[in-house]
């Protein structure tokens, strides 16, 4: 018995030895194994546009399968790098990026619809606007604020919202900026992941600086373009480097200021990377030479090179993929189309008050919107000018796709600007235009407006505005207008009067003088109704009719007018000539209850008016524009200088005039119309406009009492155009023609209409 208990505790003492041989060798065997995968870093230069090439290269690492470690990256490849990091494979970024209007994400373009109608109307007539502080004329510090830059990488960013250590991302990230103040190069690996990558793309001169913990920083490729050593320090084994910066340049193709900055800058990068590229394991330099930073519109081609050169490094890309035990496949991540918004907390705002932030949010809490609506909102509040950035987070509830909004506003410090325009037109002729606005001129949240206008016929505008938002703002007008234009004398003389037999035309200057005291209120978010008094001064002269014993010109109308007031409108217009899109409202009604004693047997009227467009397209190069007008007089109006007259082409007519193709200026008048246009617009080229046009009207006296309005229409005209969008505003041309008549009519444009 004794001998079989050894016998036994021997077997197992032996059994139990090979067991712990086994279990030790093949843990050791495991830890070898997982010790021999190495890490993967992989590291993107800056380089703008040049940038896609990162993209195409990302698609070949996915398409192998290869699972990175850590990735590093510089301004456009901080961009691009970062959202890779977030979950986004190369082929997603690519389809992301082909959708993407850059002129509209740099230039920090606006949608027009993000501006008040105020701001609309006095922002749509100046070709250059400059901060004048002081009475002294600066540049801002970059031309765009990189606010739709950081609206777009926020909801790119939204799957790891909440992420505040970057090595925490569902790949590790890192991104290098420059503060500005010590030149000091700053490794950004914590913080708010969109604020961190604006920060390292704001490129100088481009872009204005990002402010974070009291530090302002710009574009990391000022002092470290390709962070491979910062990389290598986090532990990586094997370091996948893409190099997109520029190649020093001739002087052909140094032809932009950012060019030219580009190359100063590229002195010390360019001779940084002689190092640094030896000390990736695998440097892909895709060839885009013939590409410049801001070659945005050519990004496809961009990313097809990035796809070249990284699969000639096929052989060496594989290498690390035969030493990873699993092949890695990236989900496409689906983007977040809709939020509620349950509260609203905004920090900051020292001048403006809640209630006018909130106006032009047209937020109130609790309500559920696109995501593409709530970046629109957003945008109505940078595109007042008030204010430099407006950085946001959207902090989840407990219910689905539920946040509080943070917003971090930052007021702007300029309050004045000049602004300049020139203008064209077969109407007022040439005019040059100088605007002085002054912001913040009484209270936090006003704003005053002067254009004087030089030229042929000098005019002038003031306009000041108590914004209030959602509740009741206060503003003035004040608007001196003339032309001298020969015209149809049933405008300015009685019907009956001898004269009309014996003239066609008369020369006339009209002069114009009204002033308006109103009170405006958004109506359903998206109307603007005022309400208010007018005075208007008219004068209407001639030097075509006079009397032997008469030196001066011949008084038409010469007449004061008192009259209350109310406009409704609602403008959702693409742009203000040439819309893709959008709807357009404006309804206007004047009861005029007093006059000067010129008019002797004068006595209280209205008259009401309504214009309505819409607009659609067809394809992204073919827009159609439906326009209908009408208007009517209520009452003995016995003034025919306030009657409607059509004729001609215009932007900027005051009190009823109105264009209409095929007749001259000022050629058909009645106390009531109607009237339909038709507009197909082909963009042929970028902001080159071909444009076809059809327009009807019935016009009389008293139209809506005979119902003579629903007949055919008694006067008809046809335009064909060509129209360039140039910086100043649009060039025009316009050929048009009228079957009635047998006459055709040039009109001719150039800029913004003021």
């Amino acid at each position: 018995m004794k001998e079989n208990f050894k016998h036994y505790l021997k077997t197992g003492l032996y059994a139990f030895l090979l067991f712990q041989i086994f279990f030790c060798n093949n843990s050791l065997s495991a830890q070898e194994t997982k010790a021999k995968e190495p890490k993967v870093g992989l590291v993107l230069s800056g380089g703008g546009a040049k940038g896609f090439a990162h993209i195409g290269a990302l698609k070949v690492i996915d398409s192998l399968g290869i699972k990175v470690d850590y990735v590093a990256g510089t301004s456009m490849g901080a961009i691009i790098g970062s959202l890779y990091a977030t979950g986004y494979s190369g082929q997603q970024l690519e389809d992301l990026f082909n959708t993407v209007d850059f002129d509209e994400l740099i230039n920090d373009e606006f949608p027009r619809e993000a501006k008040s109608f105020y701001e609309r109307e006095n922002e749509e007539k100046y070709a250059i606007n400059l901060p004048f502080d002081n009475f002294r004329i600066n540049l801002p510090s970059g031309l765009s604020r990189g606010q739709n830059v950081y609206n777009l990488l926020y909801q790119l960013m939204l799957p790891v919202n909440e992420v505040r250590d970057f090595e925490k991302l569902p790949i590790p990230f890192f991104c290098m900026a420059t503060n500005i103040e010590t030149g000091e190069s700053l490794i950004l690996d914590s913080g708010r992941l969109a604020e961190a990558v604006t920060a390292s793309g704001a490129l100088p001169s481009i872009f204005q600086p990002v402010v974070i913990e009291d530090k302002i920083l710009i574009d990391g490729g000022v002092t470290n373009n390709f962070p491979i050593e910062e990389l290598k320090a986090k532990g990586m084994d094997i370091i996948i480097g893409i190099d997109v910066q520029d190649d020093l340049r001739d002087r052909e193709a140094l032809k932009t200021a950012p060019e030219i900055l580009l190359q100063i800058n590229n002195f010390r990068t360019i001779n940084a990377m002689k190092n640094k590229a030896s000390m990736a394991d695998i440097y892909i330099k895709p060839d885009i030479a013939s590409f410049s930073v801001l070659s945005f519109d050519e990004g496809q081609d961009i990313i097809t090179n990035g796809e070249v050169a990284a699969r000639q490094n096929l052989d060496a890309l594989n290498r690390i993929k035969s030493s990873q035990k699993n092949s890695v496949t990236r989900p496409y991540l689906k983007l977040v189309d809709s939020i509620k918004v349950k509260s609203i907390t905004i920090d900051g705002n020292e001048r403006y008050t809640r209630s006018y932030l909130l106006g032009k949010l047209k937020l109130r809490g609790n309500e559920t919107l696109s995501y593409e609506d709530f970046k629109k909102r957003i945008n109505n509040v940078i595109a007042t000018n008030n204010f430099e950035t407006f950085r946001y987070q959207l902090k989840p509830t407990d219910s689905v796709n539920e946040f509080r909004l943070y917003g971090d506003i930052r007021e702007s410090k300029t309050t004045m600007f000049l602004k300049l325009g020139i203008h064209y037109d077969a109407l007022y002729k040439s005019a040059v235009l100088a605007n002085l606005t002054k912001k913040r001129l009484l209270f936090n949240n006003d704003i005053a407006s002067l254009d004087v206008i030089l030229g042929d016929n000098s005019r002038f505008n003031f306009d000041y505005f108590i914004d209030k938002g959602f509740y009741i703002s206060l503003g003035i007008k004040s608007r001196y207008n003339q032309f001298d234009k020969n015209i149809n004398p049933q405008l300015t003389l009685e019907e009956g009067s001898p004269l009309l037999d014996n003239l066609n035309k008369i020369d006339v200057k009209l002069q114009d003088f009204t002033n308006q005291v109103y009170l405006q209120t958004l109506f359903r978010k998206d109307f603007s109704l005022r309400l208010g008094g007018e005075h208007k001064r008219l004068k209407i002269t001639s030097e075509t009719l006079f009397s032997e014993n008469q030196e001066d010109d011949f008084v038409f109308e010469n007449t004061d007018y008192l009259s209350v007031f109310g406009r409704l409108k609602y403008d959702s217009y693409s742009h203000p000539v040439f819309p893709k899109s959008g709807v357009y409202f404006n309804g206007d009604f004047h009861w005029y209850l007093s006059a000067s004693k010129f008019n002797t047997d004068f006595r209280p009227f209205s008259i009401a008016k309504a214009d309505i467009g819409y607009a659609f397209s067809f394809s992204e190069k073919l827009a159609f524009k439906f326009e209908t007008s009408g208007g009517f007089g209520i009452g003995d109006n016995s003034i025919p200088t306030l009657d409607f007259a059509l004729g001609g082409y215009a932007n900027n007519f005051i009190n009823n005039l109105y264009s209409f193709y095929g007749y001259d200026f000022v050629d058909i008048t009645g106390d009531s119309f109607v009237k339909a246009c038709f507009t197909l617009d082909y963009e042929w080229l970028k902001n080159h406009h071909i444009i076809l046009a059809a327009n009807y009207a019935n016009v009389e006296d008293g139209l809506f009492d005979t119902g003579n309005w629903l007949s055919s229409p008694n006067y008809t005209g046809y335009a064909l155009g060509y129209s360039l969008e140039t910086f100043v505003g649009p060039l025009e041309a316009k050929y048009t023609y009228s079957p009635e008549t047998g006459e055709d009519y040039w009109f001719f444009n150039l800029g913004f209409w003021f």
